[in-house]
């Protein structure tokens, strides 16, 4: 009678993992199927504008557009103009918020449980979660009124950069708190200077969880399209100059929509932007992957 029981109990938690496992792929393939039918409609409708004249060719105007539908011919040009743009905002936001980003992080690793880090932590929390269009207007208020008096791509920079810093500022100190204190301490028990031993122990010790916190802010910004419109407004050719208004790939795919004659390279400009964010987003995971 055991020996029955015992093999009735045992079938009856198999049927029930079974079933819980069941429920469980389910799910998760009901919360992953909007994604897939998300980046299937891009892939379907974004690959026959793609070639290599959509890279290196400006916007079309809306005549050239109109022509080429009603020719039934492919819209020629391409977003030469966004792409560079959105470069050069991005790189001139982590050539402002890497340094600050980790200087902070550091700060904060070093001076745990005092107000002030206390304070700095918290405030940096709460702007992770502000709007992105509340940080353009910061940046609009600051730089376009008073700066470069207009619209310009150093102000698109600097609203992408106040986003970029709580997650490099919190990936920072949370790489520097899984490096073992001894290794810290060995260096300044032989003498290093405090500065060398960040420059020379530390920081090259947790390079990969820094830059992978770096990636991931890159990878944020680099879609955003509110703060934008607020500051760096856009721009028809290729503009690098830092105080005149400068295109984005985000600002151009805004621009698409609301031209019915541009509509067919709003999914070309969409799916090339995802393949960049997307691509980041992998290698941060292959070198969060690398250290463990």
């Amino acid at each position: 009678m055991n020996a029955l029981n015992e093999t009735d109990n045992t079938r009856s938690r198999i049927l029930k993992d079974k079933i819980v496992l069941g429920i469980v792929i389910f799910f998760s393939l009901l919360t992953i199927s909007p994604i897939v039918l998300i980046i299937g409609k891009l892939i379907a409708k974004g690959y026959k504008q793609l070639s290599f004249g959509f890279i290196v060719e400006n916007t079309p105007s809306t005549f050239e557009a109109m022509t080429a539908i009603s020719n039934h011919e492919t819209i020629p040009g391409g977003i030469a103009n966004g792409l560079v743009g959105t470069l050069l905002m991005v790189a001139m936001a982590a050539a402002i918020a890497i340094p600050v980003g980790i200087i902070a992080g550091i700060y904060l690793y070093e001076t745990p449980g005092k107000f002030l880090p206390n304070l700095i932590r918290n405030v940096s929390d709460i702007l992770q979660g502000v709007p992105s269009i509340v940080l353009g207007l910061i940046s609009y208020m600051w730089v376009v009124k008073h700066v470069t008096n207009g619209f310009s791509a150093l102000a698109g920079s600097v609203s992408l950069a106040i986003m970029m810093l709580p997650m490099i500022v919190r990936s920072t100190e949370e790489t520097f708190k899984m490096i073992p204190q001894s290794l810290k301490e060995a260096a300044l028990a032989l003498g290093v200077p405090y500065y060398k031993v960040i420059l020379k122990v530390m920081i090259p010790t947790g390079f990969s969880g820094l830059l992978t916190g770096i990636l991931l802010a890159i990878g944020r910004v680099m879609g955003e399209t509110a703060p934008l419109m607020l500051t760096a407004l856009g721009s028809s050719v290729i503009n690098l100059n830092i105080a005149k208004p400068t295109s984005a790939v985000p600002l151009l795919i805004w621009e698409f929509y609301n031209d019915p004659n541009m509509v067919d390279l709003i999914w070309s400009s969409s799916l090339l932007l995802m393949i960049i964010v997307l691509s980041l987003n992998v290698i941060s995971k292959q070198i969060a992957a690398g250290r463990k």
